[in-house]
């Protein structure tokens, strides 16, 4: 068995904790029903095509926290922070890239932006030392599942997608890196995930 030498991976929801917990904490503390977010902001048209335009840079995060503040009837004030600031960091899948790193594959991330001001996602992660390449959806005016930023990922990485594994936690983004010629693991279980990749890579992730 031929093992690939590079590995994508996504930011929330792994290499941070689950969002969707964050996100039904947030609805319980402004004392919205449990849901609203995802109905509101990830199945309303109007409510997907502001947080699609976030993703790409068309529009800023403090235009999102207005319209999604509207939508959900809550202050726009430090919206994305407040739905997402209890997130934190998944130490499993952090020190699998960094395990990855020292056995000499290239590591990189592929992240949908949620906007950089006036709350960073990505703050204190070290990213830009961390990993090898560093794509952020709103850097490229595109989002994930876009081939074309993939294939950006692929091109900073000077890899081909059959060189690499890339990890989601959103599987329709999984389906589409597999398309393209990745190995793709759709992260339900961090556990599960690192066993995934190091019979992927040939690597032992868990040391």
């Amino acid at each position: 068995m031929s093992h690939r030498t590079g590995l994508i991976l996504d930011f929330g929801g792994v290499l941070t904790t689950p969002l969707l917990p964050v996100v039904l904490a947030f609805e319980q503390r402004e004392g919205l029903p449990q849901g609203a977010c995802i109905s509101a902001l990830y199945q309303d048209p109007e409510g997907v095509r502001v947080t699609s335009d976030l993703e790409r840079g068309a529009v800023s995060q403090t235009e999102w926290n207005e319209i999604a503040g509207a939508k959900l009837g809550v202050s726009p004030d430090n919206l994305m922070g407040r739905i997402f600031g209890d997130l934190r960091p998944e130490p499993l899948l952090i020190n699998a890239a960094a395990a990855a790193r020292r056995a000499g594959l290239k590591v990189g991330i592929l992240s949908n932006s949620v906007g950089l001001a006036p709350w960073d996602l990505y703050d204190g992660y070290e990213l830009d030392a961390l990993y090898d390449s560093v794509v952020i959806s709103e850097h490229h005016n595109m989002r994930k599942p876009d081939a074309g930023l993939f294939e950006v990922a692929l091109k900073e990485m000077d890899l081909a997608a059959e060189d690499c594994v890339f990890v989601d936690d959103t599987e329709a983004y999984v389906q589409a890196a597999e398309k393209l010629g990745f190995a793709g693991v759709h992260n339900k279980d961090p556990r599960k995930t690192v066993a995934e990749l190091s019979n992927l890579l040939g690597v032992d992730l868990t040391a």
